[in-house]
């Protein structure tokens, strides 16, 4: 699987970790829900577990579920003026925003 991350991605995601006590927590990117050709994602704090894959990509761990389709490709941006996130995958459409 492949998981990028832009640097406005990577270094909010490091500022997050490093204010966690529970150094064990990862980032987990998700399906939330998907339809058609395309998924809406979420972000959150998790704990690996057997059915994850753990990628390292820009300097930061996530957990992918194994099997996910629409996680493999997956692109995730941070804009720091606006506070959100954009999470895409351009191998399965081009659906901006979710």
């Amino acid at each position: 699987m492949d998981c990028k991350l832009s640097d406005s991605a990577a270094t909010k995601m490091k500022e997050i970790l490093s204010e966690e006590e529970d150094k064990q927590l990862k980032f987990r990117l998700f399906v939330a829900h998907s339809h058609g050709d395309h998924a809406h994602y979420g972000l959150g704090l998790d704990y690996p577990k057997d059915t994850d894959e753990l990628i390292t990509t820009n300097g930061v761990e996530v957990l992918l579920e194994i099997g996910q389709d629409f996680l493999d490709g997956v692109e995730m941006d941070y804009d720091p003026s606006t506070d959100e996130w954009n999470v895409r995958n351009p191998s399965k459409g081009t659906h901006e925003g979710h």
